[in-house]
């Protein structure tokens, strides 16, 4: 095994060391070359296989990871992901290479769960539209509608899940879920309901997204999934757009049947300008920056080197996947 001081670490997140400079430092300190992103943006398959030639170490941002892109790896020993989804990794190619895959679970929880608060109340009360016309010179206040009273759907009460929750108890709202894996006590200390997913579904005016790309979620909110939903409710993603048929959604809010979405994540990150769905003024769009806050990524940051320098040195990672 190489030594650590003699190591190449490639870092893709274009966040990382941001808010906190010395975890850039620290790392450079420790290894003998560190490649950074200069992209600016997610790297695609072939970015990926162009820069593992002659990589130990990868601190993985959104980028594709595939097998085609792992064939280029001669040396690599760990994918140290910084973030919780691993949905882009291909992990039969990475298990068959050897290469040991960590993640960051919970360092941004918070900061996505901040977020989805903040986005529900933008869509509730017409935030973004009050200040355009404001801008324009007109002076329209638009009825909102208060969040005390209303019902707050959660689909997957994992650690985002259970921030969004915790936060929305100063709401008055009447919160309800659903996850195959109850935290009881959590809930009853909240007062959650636990629902089935299609009562999840068709009873809440706002419904979030807090579940991870799999198999049987990719694709869940389609047609059918949307006509279970409240007529006039509201939907939310920050969780992966992969689990959003796109198309489907356009059509549940021409018709009126859902009043507004807001989405923070999208299938083709960016998003073509051609996309109808970022032009409508119900449709408030961010750019995957749920775990942008100086909290997370600084806890992202160090999660995830601290275990990709574990595995470089021949110890145990603190969160493997595999």
């Amino acid at each position: 095994m190489k030594d650590i001081e003699n190591s190449c670490v490639l870092v893709t997140p274009t966040s990382f060391g941001k808010n906190d400079p010395d975890l850039r430092t620290d790392l450079e300190c420790q290894v003998g070359e560190v490649i950074y992103n200069q992209t600016g943006k997610p790297l695609s398959s072939q970015d990926v296989a162009t820069l593992l030639p002659g990589v130990d170490g990868y601190i993985a941002g959104l980028d594709v990871i595939d097998r085609v892109a792992l064939e280029a790896a001669d040396c690599l020993k760990v994918i140290s992901r910084y973030g919780v989804g691993y949905d882009r990794i291909d992990l039969d190619a990475a298990q068959e290479k050897g290469i040991i895959v960590t993640n960051t679970p919970g360092a941004n929880a918070v900061s996505v769960a901040e977020l989805t608060i903040g986005l529900m109340l933008s869509l509730a009360r017409q935030i973004p539209e009050s200040i355009q016309s404001i801008r324009q010179g007109k002076w329209l206040r638009s009825p909102g509608i208060s969040l005390r009273g209303k019902t707050v759907g959660i689909l997957g009460l994992g650690a985002i899940g259970k921030c969004v929750a915790a936060r929305l108890k100063g709401f008055d709202c009447r919160i309800i879920a659903f996850d195959p894996y109850v935290d009881c006590e959590f809930v009853a200390n909240l007062g959650i309901e636990i629902f089935s997913m299609d009562e999840v579904i068709s009873q809440a005016d706002f419904l979030t997204l807090h579940l991870p790309v799999m198999p049987e979620t990719r694709g869940l909110v389609n047609a059918e999934f949307l006509s279970k939903m409240k007529k006039g409710s509201f939907l939310l993603n920050t969780a992966r757009g992969e689990l959003v048929k796109e198309d489907d959604l356009l059509a549940a809010i021409r018709s009126e049947h859902i009043a507004g979405a807001a989405l923070d994540v999208f299938s083709q990150e960016p998003p073509s300008l051609e996309n109808p769905l970022i032009q409508m003024p119900n449709v408030l769009v961010t750019p995957h920056s749920g775990a942008q806050s100086d909290d997370a990524t600084n806890a992202m940051g160090r999660m995830a080197m601290e275990d990709c320098l574990a595995v470089l040195r021949g110890s145990n990672p603190m969160y493997r996947v595999i």
